[in-house]
């Protein structure tokens, strides 16, 4: 990371055991930057999840702080709800509402700009205009009126990303955005988001398991590995040695999410 540069969002010792005794992540601190696109990569289980929803405490650190520049630690209610209202997130399973139209599910994301009385009135036709430009932006303005039970798996996951960019964040969290996308469709929505938030200015934190969308899109690889970062750096340090430590390949077949035949 450049030291010149302010981190805009940091983990300081942020450790996760849950309830059960797992223990989700050990120990971690790292800081993030403005303006990069940051995947965390590893199997299923490694802790991607965990760091990533620690970082706007849906998942609660068990000890340590997320300190966010502009408004410090999430210890108040008030302060951790202004990061929330700042951090759009997008999720696998898209948490869409069915019945709703793509219109009126990318609206949800302006919520968060109104206090409670204001949202039982109308949203603002500047609102309106803003939501069918982000569905614009993401090549589904023709479909603005239909509901979205309607569409693909690959459509409702870019109806998610126009629900994030309409809350205009200034921090972006995708948790296994395209993990249920056949690859194309994975590698043209996550394409998709790459740009939107490239053009926008908008630090990305993804969470991936497919190694060669991590290198085709990431300024920066954290891999993960029983939930301890075993890697940090740019994708062209990711040689063999580096996917070892993520994968711990210690057999001749490496693991489904790291051959490259499951990520093409």
């Amino acid at each position: 990371m450049n030291a010149t540069v302010t981190p805009m969002l940091r983990l300081k010792g942020v450790e996760v055991v849950y309830p059960n005794g797992i223990v989700g992540l050990k120990p971690t601190s790292l800081a993030f930057e403005r303006r990069a696109f940051t995947v965390l990569l590893g199997l299923s289980g490694a802790g991607k999840s965990t760091l990533l929803r620690s970082l706007n405490h849906l998942v609660a650190p068990t000890s340590g702080s997320v300190v966010v520049e502009g408004i410090e630690t999430l210890d108040e209610t008030e302060s951790l709800r202004t990061h929330r209202r700042q951090t759009a997130m997008i999720f696998q399973q898209h948490q869409l509402i069915g019945r709703y139209t793509c219109l009126q599910n990318v609206l949800v994301g302006r919520l968060g700009h109104y206090s409670m009385w204001r949202t039982l009135l109308p949203f603002a036709e500047a609102d309106r205009r803003l939501a069918l430009d982000c569905l614009d932006r993401v090549g589904l303005l023709s479909r603005a009126l239909q509901r979205v039970y309607n569409l693909s798996g690959g459509q409702q996951q870019r109806v998610g990303i126009a629900r994030a960019i309409a809350q205009q964040p200034s921090l972006i969290l995708a948790d296994e955005p395209v993990a249920s996308l056949d690859p194309e469709t994975a590698h043209r929505v996550l394409g998709m988001l790459h740009e939107i938030t490239k053009q926008d200015d908008i630090p990305t934190i993804v969470s991936l398991h497919q190694v060669e969308l991590a290198k085709a899109f990431a300024d920066r690889i954290v891999g993960l590995n029983d939930g301890e970062v075993v890697f940090d750096g740019p994708p062209s340090d990711l040689d063999d040695v580096a996917l070892d430590r993520i994968y711990e390949r210690s057999t001749a077949t490496a693991p489904e999410a790291y051959t490259t035949e499951a990520a093409e």
